[in-house]
């Protein structure tokens, strides 16, 4: 009764290729190329008279017939007879359907040769073509078998010959008995075959399953497309790039197709003309594309009315739905449902999810929501009252991951308000596993359905303070609220105008519309629009003055805390600093755990640079309390904290990777960013430019997408900083500008732009008068808005003023006093000052001592070092400490290396000063091993050094390499020099390597 042949299409048949008429497809065949390996290789078998098989499985819809059209164009293209022919299950049975249509397209192309061509076969070819005059010709399947196999090895001869049949799930016996003889004696014949079939049990799977047991052919099981792949789907299909994708497109084709490619291009082409049509997608979710209802319908009716109301009633749950609940609701036991479910599995309707039959889960999301979409509104409401009461029968009270579906069912029955309430709790739980996303999800749902009356206003306000809050988390700014109430301005997004409207707010208490109004205000903050987070701000305090309310006041001080460090002030960290230790009082007081833990994160970020211990105590104290409240956002931002601080000084970025990676599993996305900023830093630094460059391009994409406008502002930051710290100044001028229509996202950035950005660029490029001038303008910029980050103070600041003169010891010890003087990369150069400062001391060895250890933790950074031994060599050489020489052959390599002409020619400048030898920088010196190129050996020299080396004469070596016998003794005494070694047979001794 349930037996029915699935009614999705195998694949978009328009991609076939140009065989039967069918239109040409796509050119691209994507995330199939291992499998077109396999199919190429066959051919080649074929065409050398080595015949072979290959089955093409796969659900339908994930592109069996698509890539059987690829392997029919391939075979073309090589000159090889190509012909297809496809089963049928509709109207009367054809015996040997999918050959005899073989058959004809190889008469209709001039290729199918005469009946007298096969000898006593030929009879057999007639019957198979309709000639019925010679009763004779009647064959068993045997003779069918060897006829067709005698055709394919005519028409392969000398070129190969591939045959495909497609949709062999619906052949009849008789053709897939002849294709059982094909498959035991096509090993002789120049021909392949391409056998495409569904998944389901019945004969043609069978039959591929002993083909393979017995090595008769192979199997290409083709599975769905990955993100990457689905993406590049949509970009071929829509004819742009992968990166114009519409990210709203791609979430909707990834979370929607379950990288079916059928689904994919139905929805790339809907989705793109809808946006077309209307400039952008509206409201809510996009419709089902037509394409996908009608296959979805036309299976869900193949199961009976019985299995119309079992799907249609799975689809009220979405992707997954509970067997049980639906068999109660339904008024059947599981005996009485087992044989629909065993046909919508079949049909790939449904799969069964986890182990037992406990979940079922539709294929794909868009079948759940095509057989939604086709319930009446009372049908639905129907069901879904009937649902309702069967979970709540058979799960009293909700427990768990109940509630969600409960609360779901709730709203397609049309009772709002226990939607709302169950939603709202079901957030709650899903806030307090760290699952932020989907409790956003389950916010927005709840709000959607807010209208007066709905609820109570505390409980409205109670809502809504968690909406925020979990938009705040998230970043996902898009499901802000348009409005929280009357104290409201129109206009820019933040709560303000624009969008959905947030539900009659006037209604709400004045104390509740200021914890809103405080929250508004961070979300302006990460938006970077400051004036608007103090808008709010100024109308939260409004209220409260009004209306004192001891558990709202912490909330909007810690707003304000928040939004003085937009502000461009001398006393703006003192005063968030104020701000942020009132919040933690008064949370404290009001039994606000939350509000508490994230005011002392604040303290900590704002005291790291110069009391870290005390950093390091607040952010402690943080994760104290999540842990003791079970708040994972709050721990998980904790721990951020806390490895960053580590990395500062250990330098092993494993623990904020390792943050990193858990803001992501839980959707905290600004976190995430925050922590891939610290990453990205540490890699310029570390001089892996390329990764850094691809933490920060892939960040700001996000940040872009989701109007996060101070984050954005970091990372432009961080893409100047990578490019100065390649002296690439036309490319940072270039990050500056993108920079600048941000600067009021994040103020503190004008300082660090001078002193992480221009001035270490200027340094690579040797103009160092600018640099000074452009760190003169960081400190100035900095005592005018102080700013929470170290941009070189405690550093190359304090290196460049100690050889200048202009610093000294008091200087050395405030930088030591100061928590961010005590990190490996600050280590570096205050270290190399104390250096220089004990040279001038006339204390050469403790000099030397100091300078040591400094050197030590500069291995981490190559550029950094380099550079410090360049500006500090000609003071060691003056002072006699350290290897002022050693030094800048190591600092002109590495910068000759990395293009840096200036950095390098300074140099050799010094070295020619300090009467070193100074080597050439010719063509070929690439070849001189690093070793001797240290030395100062040149291109010529090394030439002649491996002939040295292995005992040859100057004589020889003149007339091997055309030059003077005066000129190789130049040579040879200049290696013997810059070498050390006393004669040439001590030199060639040490050198029989070189010629390896």
């Amino acid at each position: 009764m349930f037996e029915s042949r699935p009614a999705l299409p195998d694949d978009d048949r328009g991609a076939a290729g140009p065989h039967e008429g069918l239109r040409t497809g796509p050119a691209q065949l994507i995330g199939r190329a291992a499998e077109m390996g396999s199919i190429a290789a066959a051919l080649t078998a074929a065409r050398a008279g080595r015949g072979g098989a290959i089955f093409v499985t796969g659900e339908p819809g994930v592109g069996k017939t698509r890539l059987a059209a690829e392997a029919l164009a391939a075979a073309a293209a090589a000159g090889m007879t190509t012909a297809r022919g496809r089963a049928s299950a509709v109207g009367s049975p054809v015996p040997y359907r999918p050959l005899v249509e073989a058959l004809f397209l190889l008469a209709r192309t001039g290729l199918l040769p005469g009946p007298d061509a096969l000898g006593h076969h030929g009879p057999v070819l007639a019957r198979l073509l309709g000639d019925d005059r010679d009763p004779a010709a009647a064959a068993s399947h045997v003779m069918v078998g060897e006829t067709v196999l005698r055709l394919l090895g005519s028409v392969g001869e000398g070129r190969g010959c591939l045959l495909v049949l497609d949709d062999l799930h619906d052949a009849d016996a008789g053709t897939l008995a002849v294709l059982e003889y094909l498959l035991d004696n096509i090993g002789q014949q120049p021909a392949a075959l391409l056998l495409v079939a569904g998944r389901a049990r019945g004969a043609a799977a069978e039959l591929a399953a002993r083909a393979r047991q017995r090595g008769a052919a192979t199997a290409l099981d083709l599975g769905p497309l990955d993100h990457p792949e689905v993406r590049l789907l949509v970009a071929t299909e829509l004819g742009i790039t992968p990166g114009a994708v519409c990210p709203e497109l791609l979430r909707r084709a990834v979370a929607g197709s379950a990288g079916i490619p059928f689904v994919v291009k139905e929805l790339a082409h809907d989705l793109a003309g809808r946006a077309g049509r209307h400039g952008r997608h509206g409201a809510g979710a996009p419709p089902v594309p037509a394409g996908v209802t009608d296959t979805v319908r036309r299976q869900a009716a193949g199961l009976g009315p019985l299995g119309a109301e079992l799907l249609g009633m799975a689809a009220l749950f979405g992707r997954r739905f509970p067997l049980p609940v639906l068999e109660r609701a339904l008024g059947r036991d599981h005996g009485e449902l087992s044989a629909v479910l065993r046909a919508a599995v079949a049909s790939y309707l449904i799969t069964p999810d986890g182990p037992g039959t406990q979940w079922y889960a539709f294929r794909y999301r868009l079948a759940a929501e095509a057989l939604l979409d086709d319930l009446g509104p009372g049908e639905r409401a129907g069901y879904a009252r009937r649902a309702a009461r069967a979970l709540t029968a058979l799960h009293p009270g909700l427990p768990g991951a109940w509630c969600a579906p409960a609360a779901r069912l709730y709203e397609h029955a049309g009772d709002a308000r226990e939607a709302v309430r169950l939603y709202g709790e079901a957030a709650r739980r899903e806030m307090d596993e760290g699952a932020v996303e989907r409790a956003l999800e389950l916010l927005t749902r709840a709000h959607r359905l807010l209208e007066p009356g709905t609820t109570s206003p505390e409980a409205h306000a109670t809502l809504l303070e968690r909406l925020l809050d979990a938009v705040a988390c998230s970043g996902r700014l898009d499901r802000v609220p348009a409005q929280t109430g009357p104290d409201e301005d129109e206009g820019d997004g933040d709560g303000g105008g624009g969008g959905d409207e947030c539900g009659a707010a006037h209604h709400l208490p004045a104390r509740r519309r200021a914890g809103l109004h405080a929250r508004l205000s961070e979300i302006a903050i990460l938006r970077g629009r400051p004036a608007r987070a103090r808008a709010h701000l100024d109308t939260a305090r409004r209220l409260l003055d009004a209306h004192p309310s001891e558990a709202h006041t912490p909330v909007v001080d810690l707003a304000a805390a928040h939004a003085e460090l937009s502000r461009v002030a001398p006393d703006r960290l003192a005063t968030a600093a104020a701000l942020a230790r009132r919040a933690v009082d008064g949370a404290q007081r009001a039994r606000l755990p939350d509000v508490a833990g994230r005011a002392l994160l604040l303290l900590g970020r704002l005291e790291r640079d110069q009391d870290e211990p005390a950093a390091v105590a607040h952010f402690s104290r943080a994760r104290a309390i999540a842990l003791a409240r079970h708040l994972p956002v709050l721990r998980v931002r904790a721990e951020t904290e806390l490895a960053t601080v580590a990395a500062s000084h250990d330098d092993r970025p494993t623990r904020v990777e390792r943050a990193r990676g858990e803001a992501l599993r839980m959707g905290l996305l600004p976190l995430a960013h925050e922590a891939g900023l610290v990453l990205a830093l540490d890699r310029i630094r570390r001089c892996a430019f390329e990764e850094a460059r691809d933490l920060i391009d892939d960040a700001a994409a996000d940040a872009a997408r989701l109007g996060l406008g101070r984050t954005l502002a970091a990372l432009r930051l961080a893409e100047a900083v990578r490019c100065a710290h390649q002296g690439r100044r036309p490319e940072m001028r270039e990050a500056l500008e993108r920079l600048t229509p941000l600067l009021d996202a994040e103020p503190t950035a004008r300082a660090l732009s001078y002193g992480l950005a221009r001035a270490f660029c200027s340094l690579l490029e040797e103009r160092h008068d600018a640099a000074r001038q452009e760190f003169a303008q960081a400190l100035a910029h900095d005592s005018e808005n102080p700013a929470a980050g170290d941009f070189g103070r405690h550093g190359v600041i304090l290196l460049l003023g100690v050889l200048d003169g202009r610093m000294g010891r008091l200087h050395l010890a405030a930088a030591a006093r100061a928590s961010a003087g005590g990190t490996r990369w600050n280590h570096q150069f205050a270290g190399l000052a104390q250096a220089v400062l004990l040279g001038r001391e006339g204390r050469p060895e403790e000099a030397t001592a100091v300078a040591g250890k400094a050197l030590e933790a500069a291995e981490l950074y190559p550029m950094a070092r380099r550079l410090c031994l360049r500006l500090v060599a000609r003071a060691a050489y003056e002072d006699g400490w350290g290897e002022p020489v050693d030094w800048l052959r190591e600092a002109e390599e590495y910068f000759h290396g990395a293009g840096l002409r200036a950095a390098a020619g300074a140099c050799r400048a010094l070295l020619r000063g300090m009467g070193a030898s100074v080597r050439q920088r010719r063509t070929g010196t690439e070849r001189v091993p690093p070793g001797l190129r240290r030395c100062g050996v040149t291109a010529r020299e090394f030439e002649v050094a491996r002939l040295v080396a292995v005992r040859t004469s100057n004589k020889d070596i003149a007339a091997r390499l055309h030059i003077s016998l005066r000129t190789v003794e130049k040579h040879v005494a200049n290696l013997l020099r810059k070498t050390g070694h006393p004669n040439r047979t001590a030199f060639a001794d040490s050198a029989h390597d070189l010629n390896r």
